[in-house]
């Protein structure tokens, strides 16, 4: 039934200049439209709607992930217009916050200008 249908992530911004800031020049994905209910994003597969909300409340985990094939150079394109990762005690992550799974997935996470929690996973 639902497995035809097009998957829309949906995140929450009380800050949406800064969040089209974000999303379109730091991130780089492609800016679809605005309305007075939300911003429109497109990537490779699927859609990103950011909802504007009048508080935002940050869920403790990611509520978003990018595949990447290359998280190293997704890390360095991001953190140069402005991203910056997140670090977690409980994670061991090297010099550019990349934490390895015990199968070898590979995991970054770092926050939007609403402080929802993001992140760059390289499939094992």
């Amino acid at each position: 039934m639902l497995n035809a249908a097009k998957i829309v992530a949906m995140v929450g911004t009380a800050r949406p200049e800064q969040a089209r800031d974000f999303y379109q020049n730091v991130l780089g994905l492609d800016f679809v439209s605005e309305d007075p209910f939300a911003l429109v994003f497109a990537g490779k597969n699927a859609t990103i709607r950011v909802s504007r909300v009048p508080v935002v409340a940050p869920a403790p985990y990611a509520i978003l992930a990018f595949n990447v094939e290359d998280i190293a150079k997704a890390i360095d394109a991001i953190t140069t217009r402005g991203a910056t990762m997140a670090r977690f005690p409980m994670f061991q992550q090297d010099a550019r916050g990349i934490w390895t799974a015990p199968d070898g997935t590979k995991v970054a996470w770092f926050h939007d200008p609403d402080l929802n929690l993001l992140s760059l996973v390289q499939p094992a």
